[in-house]
C-alpha cells in the first residue's frame, strides 16, 4: 500500500485554474499560474509565513490536464504553527463545450490534523451548469476513495494505523469577470463518506501590470469528525503575487 501511495503522490503534482496567458501550437495549449506570498518579522517578535502555489493547465484536443502544487509554512518564535503540502492532478475528456468526464487524485500532508498524509481519488462526470457573458459555473460529481495514514501518536492512542472509505465526490467552480483586469473565483470540493471533508476557496484577483497580478484568497477546510480535540474548521487568509505564463 505504501508503494502504491508513493506512486500516486508522484502523479499528484490543486482548486483547477483559468490561465491569463496561453501558448498555443495547433490543438496543443499550455498555461499556468505561479503564486508566492511571504511575511518575515525579526526582533522582539520572530515569525515566518510562506505560501506558494503552482497551477498548470494542458489542453490537447479533447483532453484537458490540470496540475497543482501548493505549500504553506508558518512558525512563531521558532515554533512551527502550520505546515501543509498539497499535490493534485486531474484529467478531463471533453465531449463538447459543456460536458466532460474526469479522473482526479490528490495527496496532502498536514501533521497538525493527526494524520501523516491523506490520499483521495475520484472519477465521474462534469458539466457546465451555467454560462454567462463574463461568468460560468461548473459542477462535477462521482464516486471516490479516501485513504488517511495516522501519525505515530494517533496510532498508539487508537490502536490502528490508517482509515479508508468510499466517498461521494463533488465539486462546484464559479468564476466571474469583474472587469477586464480582475475576477472573482469560488471553488467548493466535498468528499462525503464516513465523514464529510470539504474545502472552500474564495478569491479575488486583480492585474497589476502585464502578467503580474495580486490575489486575495480565503480558504476554509472542514472535517465533520476530527481526531481528539482538533477543530472541525481551519481557515487560511492569503495575499499573494501571481504570475501567469
Amino acid at each position: 500500500m505504501k508503494s502504491l501511495l508513493g506512486i500516486a503522490a508522484l502523479l499528484a503534482i490543486a482548486p483547477c485554474t483559468q490561465a491569463a496567458s496561453d501558448f498555443v501550437k495547433g490543438d496543443d495549449t499550455f498555461a499556468g499560474d505561479a503564486e508566492l506570498g511571504a511575511t518575515v518579522t525579526t526582533g522582539n517578535t520572530q515569525t515566518t509565513s510562506v505560501k506558494g502555489r503552482l497551477a498548470m493547465k494542458h489542453e490537447l484536443g479533447n483532453w484537458e490536464n490540470l496540475y497543482l502544487l501548493e505549500g504553506l509554512y508558518k512558525d512563531d518564535t521558532k515554533v512551527v504553527t502550520a505546515k501543509r503540502y498539497l499535490g493534485s492532478v486531474q484529467g478531463n475528456y471533453r465531449f463538447g463545450d459543456r460536458s466532460y468526464m474526469f479522473a482526479t487524485g490528490a495527496y496532502e500532508v498536514d501533521p497538525f490534523t493527526g494524520y501523516d498524509y491523506k490520499f483521495n481519488t475520484a472519477a465521474g462526470y462534469g458539466y457546465r451548469l451555467y454560462q454567462g457573458n463574463n461568468s460560468f459555473l461548473d459542477g462535477e460529481f462521482g464516486p471516490g476513495y479516501q485513504y488517511r495514514r495516522l501519525d505515530n501518536e494517533q496510532q498508539q492512542d487508537l490502536g490502528y494505523t490508517s482509515e479508508s472509505n468510499w466517498v461521494a465526490h463533488g465539486v462546484l467552480k464559479y468564476e466571474l469577470g469583474i472587469s477586464e483586469t480582475s475576477k472573482f473565483q469560488q471553488m467548493l470540493v466535498a468528499d462525503y463518506g464516513d465523514t464529510l471533508d470539504a474545502r472552500s476557496e474564495t478569491s479575488i484577483t486583480a492585474n497589476i501590470i502585464g502578467a503580474l497580478s495580486m490575489k486575495f484568497a480565503v480558504i476554509v477546510r472542514y472535517n465533520s469528525d476530527p481526531l481528539d480535540d482538533k477543530n472541525s474548521t481551519d481557515t487560511e487568509t492569503n495575499m499573494t503575487l501571481l504570475y501567469s505564463f
